[in-house]
């Protein structure tokens, strides 16, 4: 028989420089960096802001395995906490063996255009998503930089850009170039994967 959990709740702190506007399990965050919201009317947990300064989320009387989204939630929430205060960085390279990968950033860092990837002449154009933009950081040779303050729409832009340079029909083990994150996190912070 499947064990019923009484309540499972989880308390996220607000900082001092955040306003959060709660209604009906959708959620709007304001900070210095800008403002982000997230609807979490999929998910049957309560969602409230409490006298003490904190976001609540709860579920109550209901199996295990249905009560692991209370965590995935303030997950979440912390991440919008993290977006309007510091933002997001992913920091991408260009691997290549033989052919160097020519990359520019067009239209003031909203795409990303590939040039001459594993000698092809095919062009690649990459349009990141809203609210994220592309650098090429001063002092680095091959190197670009995706920041933004949603984590999802860097993390998505940063999968897009993987994606679009990824070798088909060649063993993989052998034909490396491409793409990829080598660190990501908070602006300052990033950790190396």
């Amino acid at each position: 028989m499947p064990v019923v959990l009484m309540k499972v709740s989880k308390e996220i702190p607000i900082p001092e420089d955040i306003k959060v506007d709660i209604k009906s399990r959708r959620i709007w965050v304001e900070g210095p960096r800008g403002k982000l919201y997230r609807n979490f009317k999929h998910a049957m947990v309560t969602l409230r802001k409490t006298k003490n300064n904190t976001v609540l989320v709860e579920k109550r009387f209901d199996k295990k395995k249905r009560c692991a989204v209370v965590k995935t939630i303030a997950g979440i929430i912390q991440n919008l906490f993290v977006g309007v205060t510091k933002g997001f960085r992913y920091k991408m390279k260009l691997v290549y063996a033989h052919f160097p990968i020519n990359a520019t950033v067009l239209d003031n860092g909203k795409s990303l255009q590939v040039l001459n990837y594993i000698g092809q002449k095919a062009k690649r154009r990459i349009t990141v998503r809203p609210g994220c933009i592309i650098n090429e950081p001063a002092g680095t040779k091959d190197e670009l930089w995706i920041e933004g303050n949603d984590i999802d729409a860097v993390s998505g832009s940063a999968s897009q850009i993987w994606m679009s340079c990824r070798v088909t029909d060649k063993d993989i083990r052998k034909f490396l170039d491409g793409i990829y994150v080598y660190a990501k996190g908070p602006q300052g912070d990033e950790k190396s994967i």
